[in-house]
């Protein structure tokens, strides 16, 4: 009979899968899916840098494709990790090899970094056809153990999770847990980048006056640093490199990494939700950090590689690539399905977020290879009593055929809408945009979504996120500035649709100073009077610059750190966008569960949405097909066909909002949708004009270039 530490090995249990402490019991069940292995040894550690196991088990039970065993007097904080062999046939798929130490895909914690080495490669680096070749050497120090964890946590933010923030509701604010509070020196210097840190009073009261109801944060799932960006002395900063789907990035914890990263999340989730703000993780699904054929073998290409991965059908040597990452997780499989699932729900149930941003998507939608909406993923995920409930946001793209699936998600989902990013980004840098192609990104875009029994809450607004230009460069640079990331600047978008003012970069010129704060304001008024879902970039509302780079995954440092010192400009425009927010919260007008119609309701005088050319008329349909650089509409906030959540039917204000991204001053007519009409939004920082105060239909208005004015109606 097998034993360990004098007491007998027992079969254990097929469920759940990972490492699952039975404090009753006093011991620890481990379960590993692996279809096609021959054997599983579990290994135990005493620390992180072990050069071998303290103890190798031999996993002998074996339910189906699941392979258990209970090891008493096993407990939270133990280490561990598997060695798993099998076929090593690399031109029919398979890549096991008995050498290599495995991470838990079901692993909870992780203690740290990879170091990398040629010995976490299953074949001989260097050899000709490499990967035909197989590998002899023990990779126990260099890969990260798994910890066995202690899943019991006192939460008291049960009153928040019972009454949830609706769609209409919802300003996202996309944050990086590192970068937020690395130059916070307001807060002791072992919090600053740390789950801890996010959850200090400080930080959620900056939250909470900014009228952020759901932050939003880039990858913490346990990630890799890519090898090719550690030989260049760089990191992995973003994170969309996965290799823990249960386990919380290590590295963002102020407590240590044996177990105490996942008391430190969940205590962030408690702290941001007791302050009323829902947390919503970026997952990366997509892909793993295991890349393609030439990867490491860390976890699943040595556990299962042809359950795992989706495989070139005709040469399963090779990998086929939807995230230009090496790799694509094989969602087809049942196992892999089922992992992905439980993790969500993991995060759900154990750690408490509220939804999940899908990174590139539609390749969760790949079955064998076109993407398809009714795949198997999104059926169960629309049917599971746990997932259904949340927040689940999508990157509607990815890089393969046919990838590009902006406005196709199913109805559950909202989508972050590039159409409008661009639209909105080519209208203030001067550009004439098609008047019906801006009309459609300000009224929550229902050429994409009116058809498929979707809401504007569909459509994720945005002018910036992590990928791409911040708000303060989007208004300084030209072109990207990448040399940092040392790839030649070949990496980033070239089509940025951004304008500088007139100088590239850093300048102490007032004139093009005033222009980028002006244009700063016009693309947030624009953002917040669109129909559907904001969400701004962490550290815009600071005028946090990346120095031209729009790129910066690799840039665990000050080019992406938010920077809290801000000048009087600065201070300006923080107040500026937090008063902006106030103001979105305060109208429901512009944050409707329905689209509108463009017709008179409940006996208004009035359309509940009007289009106007510079003459006060309504557009004709020549006009609506034709590039614009001025557009005119009215909002009617007494035709709303909405109603609260007591069912009564609700009004607000009404407003004739003018964008006007032409260079040069134009003068229009006021439409006659009402007699008198007041400033209520507006970009610039120079003092007003008395007629620029106060309006009155039928008279002319001269409008300065490159202008957002939104005015409220005083008199009908």
């Amino acid at each position: 009979m097998l034993r360990y530490r004098d007491r007998p090995l027992r079969p254990g249990y097929s469920y759940p899968l990972g490492s699952t402490w039975f404090e009753d019991d006093d011991g620890v069940n481990f379960v590993l899916f692996s279809e096609n292995a021959s054997s599983v040894d579990l290994l135990l550690y005493h620390t992180p840098n072990d050069t071998q196991p303290s103890e190798a088990i031999s996993v002998r039970q074996r339910t189906g494709d699941l392979w258990h065993v209970f090891v008493p007097g096993v407990r939270p904080g133990q280490l561990y990790a598997y060695r798993v062999d099998g076929p090593y046939k690399p031109e029919m798929g398979f890549r096991f090899n008995r050498n290599k130490v495995l991470i838990d895909p079901y692993a909870k914690a992780i203690t740290g970094s990879l170091l990398w080495d040629d010995s976490v490669f299953g074949y001989r680096i260097g050899d000709q056809a490499a990967d035909l070749s197989f590998d002899e050497r023990a990779s126990d120090r260099f890969v990260p153990k798994c910890v066995v964890v202690d899943p019991f946590f006192e939460w008291d933010d049960h009153n928040f999770l019972k009454r949830k923030i609706p769609w209409s509701d919802t300003v996202i604010y996309e944050a990086h847990v590192r970068g937020i509070t690395k130059l916070r020196y307001d807060l002791p210097e072992a919090l600053r980048g740390t789950y801890a840190g996010l959850a200090t009073r400080n930080v959620i009261d900056h939250l909470k006056e900014m009228g952020i109801t759901t932050l939003e944060l880039m990858p913490v799932h346990h990630f890799i640093d890519d090898r090719f960006l550690v030989e260049k002395q760089l990191k992995n900063s973003w994170g969309y490199n996965t290799m823990g789907f249960f386990a919380p990035e290590c590295r963002y914890s102020s407590s240590g990494c044996l177990g105490e990263q996942v008391v430190e999340f969940k205590n962030m989730v408690n702290e941001l939700h007791n302050a009323g703000i829902e947390v919503v993780i970026d997952v990366v699904f997509n892909h793993t950090a295991e890349g393609n054929h030439l990867g490491p073998t860390l976890s699943f290409r040595g556990i299962d590689n042809t359950s795992y991965y989706m495989l070139v059908p005709d040469n399963p040597r090779y990998y086929l690539d939807f995230t230009g990452t090496g790799n694509t997780l094989n969602l087809s499989h049942p196992r892999v399905l089922q992992m992905v699932l439980d993790s969500l729900r993991y995060w759900v149930s154990e750690m408490h977020v509220d939804g999940f941003r899908f990174d590139l998507a539609a390749s969760l939608a790949r079955e064998l290879f076109s993407v398809n909406m009714l795949s198997t993923f999104f059926v169960t995920l629309q049917q599971d009593p746990i997932l259904s409930k949340v927040k689940l946001i999508a990157e509607p793209w990815d890089v393969g055929p046919g990838g590009y699936q902006v406005g196709n998600f199913p109805y559950l989902w909202a989508e972050w809408n590039g159409k409008f990013r661009d639209t909105v980004r080519r209208f203030w840098r001067g550009e004439a945009v098609v008047y019906s192609e801006l009309a459609n990104r300000l009224l929550g875009s229902p050429d994409l979504y009116l058809g498929s029994e979707r809401t504007p809450f569909a459509s994720i607004n945005y002018v910036t996120s992590h990928d791409g230009f911040t708000l303060e460069d989007l208004v300084s640079y030209d072109s990207k500035h990448n040399e940092a990331n040392k790839l030649g600047n070949s990496d980033g978008m070239n089509d940025n649709f951004s304008w500088n003012c007139g100088a590239e970069g850093p300048t102490d010129d007032a004139g093009v100073l005033a222009c980028r704060e002006k244009q700063k304001r016009n693309l947030v008024i624009t953002l917040f009077i669109s129909q559907g879902v904001p969400m701004v970039l962490g550290g815009d509302e600071l005028g946090r610059s990346q120095r031209g780079n729009n790129n910066a995954f690799c840039q665990d440092n000050e080019i992406s750190w938010y920077d809290w010192r801000l000048d009087e400009r600065k201070m300006c425009f923080q107040l500026f966008m937090r008063s902006v927010v106030h103001f979105f919260k305060a109208h429901r007008i512009f944050r409707r569960a329905r689209f509108f119609q463009g017709r008179k309701l409940f006996g208004s005088p009035f359309k509940d949405v009007t289009w106007f050319g510079l003459d006060g008329s309504e557009v004709s349909e020549a006009q609506w097909n034709s590039p614009t650089r001025t557009i005119i509409f009215v909002l009617e906030g007494g035709s709303m066909d909405e109603v609260n959540e007591f069912g009564e039917r609700v009004a607000d204000d009404s407003f004739l909002i003018i964008l006007n991204g032409n260079p040069n001053n134009v003068k229009l007519k006021i439409p006659h949708v009402g007699k008198k009409w007041e400033l209520v939004l507006h970009p610039y920082t120079r003092n007003l004009k008395t007629q620029e105060l106060t309006v009155e239909s039928g008279t002319e208005l001269e409008v300065e270039g490159r202008s957002a004015l939104v005015y409220r109606r005083v008199e009908a």
